[in-house]
């Protein structure tokens, strides 16, 4: 007997094991910009997605939807009707970045219960599971009125799904120091994790936000976009609040140029160019003749002068020994403006490792996330 007990507890742990790493969902935004691209994408890749979000609303000042690209085409019906025999399910994205306007409708009775019916209206005009809540740059004060809308949404939606995609937090310890010891917050965590039935935790747009990451990948440029410890990090704060079985980690899979202004003795200052897809990405590189290498944060990374700079002479001189692979422009500049102390200006471009979504699905399975979730899918094959 102990020895079948034996047999079927190995059984039932093997099987166990494969279903957890089997439930690892993954969704993703296809955006308004570049639909075509992503609809083609997506199509592709129909066994491996469990929810699309058609990257395509966004509010106007008096809280009703715009829809930037028509929902009712060709092209998107054909794409939800092959979607939906897959049973993949189509939750619309709202997006709205306007923080002032955010809270004059939520933060009236009347404008916010208005600005539900046109949510719910919407949904059920076009059939969909549900919605994805995307509101970012809100005012500290919104959070109460953010929260009562999230309540009264889900009570409005009528069991149908709601998204909620939340910016990530870094925590407290890891900001500026002055900064405050208790940040104020738009978003509360705890209702987020409530009240909606998915979460989309945005671990992306890092930057320079994280001092104490910054201090520890200094002597080489830093400007990330998604750091692998900063994400774990931030991940950790999240799930003290909002339930692992809710929550998706969202990666990017698009880049950033900056102009970095290179000091004497220390890369100083970093200046935002341009967001990037892989496509532009590449033929920069192509232009410039470079070489992307794997930076400290764990991503891809190339420094170059621009073709009308004045530094540009500054490619005839050798690469310090010890530069990393993409930096050899950014070390050069180094170079040079601590001989001539000077301030010398350098593009660096910075991106999303290629094996992001595997990465996360990992990071997924160790914390028993929901999921994985693309901003975005636009064409970008590298991400599957």
């Amino acid at each position: 007997m102990k020895k079948y007990s034996l047999i079927f507890g190995i059984i039932f742990l093997f099987s166990a094991s494969t279903a957890s790493a089997a439930t690892v969902k993954v969704s993703g935004w296809i955006p308004w910009w570049q639909a075509s691209a992503g609809i083609v994408s997506a199509k592709k890749h129909l066994s491996e997605l469990d929810t699309v979000h058609p990257f395509a609303f966004e509010v106007d000042k008096n809280g009703a939807l715009i829809e930037k690209t028509s929902l009712s085409g060709s092209n998107w019906q054909q794409f939800f009707a092959d979607a939906r025999k897959n049973n993949i399910a189509i939750v619309p994205t709202i997006n709205w970045s306007d923080g002032a306007q955010i809270h004059t409708i939520l933060s009236d009775t009347t404008k916010r219960n208005a600005h539900i019916q046109n949510i719910v209206n919407m949904v059920s005009n076009g059939g969909y599971a549900g919605v994805d809540i995307d509101y970012e740059q809100k005012l500290a004060e919104t959070n109460p009125y953010f929260s009562i809308f999230l309540k009264d949404l889900k009570t409005a939606l009528s069991g149908k799904t709601l998204s909620c995609a939340i910016e990530a937090r870094t925590p407290p310890a890891d900001l500026a120091k002055g900064g405050l010891k208790t940040p104020q917050y738009a978003n509360d965590y705890a209702v987020i994790g409530k009240t909606c039935d998915v979460v989309e935790l945005m671990a992306y747009d890092q930057q320079r936000i994280d001092v104490t990451l910054n201090t520890a990948r200094k002597g080489e440029p830093y400007i990330p976009v998604a750091d692998s410890a900063w994400v774990e990090k931030v991940l950790k704060l999240a799930i003290k609040e909002i339930p692992t079985s809710k929550l998706m980690l969202a990666v990017p899979t698009y880049g950033r140029e900056w102009t970095l202004t290179v000091a004497p003795e220390w890369y100083k200052a970093y200046a935002p160019v341009q967001t990037l897809n892989m496509p532009n990405i590449e033929m920069l590189a192509r232009k410039y003749n470079l070489t992307a290498g794997k930076n400290k944060a764990g991503e891809m990374s190339f420094s170059y002068f621009p073709s009308n700079s004045p530094y540009s002479v500054l490619n005839q001189l050798a690469t310090p020994p010890g530069t990393r692979q993409g930096f050899e422009a950014a070390a050069k500049a180094l170079l040079f403006a601590t001989y001539a102390k000077t301030e010398v200006p350098v593009n660096i471009v910075w991106y999303p490792d290629p094996n992001i979504l595997m990465n996360a699905k990992n990071l997924a399975k160790k914390y028993n996330l929901r999921g994985v979730s693309i901003f975005k899918i636009d064409g970008d094959e590298r991400v599957w």
